[in-house]
């Protein structure tokens, strides 16, 4: 069992992981950075972001109340732990989708047309795990730690799957020409939920700081 101050030590490290991979991932997708660091430095640069992301899910997931959730756990834990689960697996498919363009851009940079190629099974599972914690959220009273989910935090990490979503459409391949749909959508898409994902974090750790002498 896991003492008050163990589980708010742990969850600060989330925040971290989380806030950190998404300046990795917002600042990978700048035009003007992709141009000055080269096609490779760009590609590591998202596939460390993933790499906080797995990290941050990790202790997310393992802090997720009965681990799986059994009959006697409340709706909400529930929807906790499958919350996180999905959000993990996510997490590992990212990994292989911006490891796949790092190997791709170390064997070839000039073939490097983005410094990912948003992954879709990798986006639907962040939109599904938002949904599932919505659920959790609007019934925080019966939750093992109410301070699991909140409502900004989950209505920003929701934002941030949808822009996610919005880059993975732009990242079809055209069979006609082998090209992107739309590479100014995956970059905004990108740009756009990795701030998203950022602020929910931030706004975490915040308060986390906040409960941190109760905890102690």
């Amino acid at each position: 069992m896991h003492t008050p101050r163990t589980r708010v030590m742990r969850l600060r490290r989330e925040s971290w992981g989380f806030a950190i991979g998404s300046v990795f991932f917002a600042v990978g997708v700048i035009p003007w950075y992709a141009s000055a660091v080269g096609a490779i430095a760009d590609a590591a640069t998202f596939f460390a972001g993933s790499i906080f992301f797995t990290a941050a899910g990790f202790i997310q997931l393992a802090l997720s109340g009965r681990r799986p959730p059994k009959r006697s756990s409340s709706i909400a834990d529930f929807w906790d732990w499958w919350s996180a689960a999905v959000q993990f697996v996510g997490t590992l498919l990212f990994n292989v989708s911006t490891g796949a363009v790092l190997v791709r851009a170390i064997q070839d940079a000039s073939t490097a047309s983005t410094g990912w190629v948003p992954d879709a099974w990798g986006s639907i599972a962040f939109l599904v795990s938002s949904c599932f914690a919505l659920v959790a959220a609007y019934r925080q009273d019966e939750l093992w730690d109410r301070n699991a989910r909140t409502a900004h935090g989950v209505w920003l990490n929701m934002a941030g799957s949808i822009f996610f979503g919005f880059s993975a459409v732009g990242a079809i391949v055209l069979p006609a020409t082998g090209q992107l749909y739309n590479l100014a959508w995956v970059n905004l898409g990108t740009f756009l939920g990795a701030i998203c994902f950022f602020l929910a974090a931030v706004l975490a750790r915040r308060e986390l700081d906040e409960a941190a002498p109760a905890a102690s």
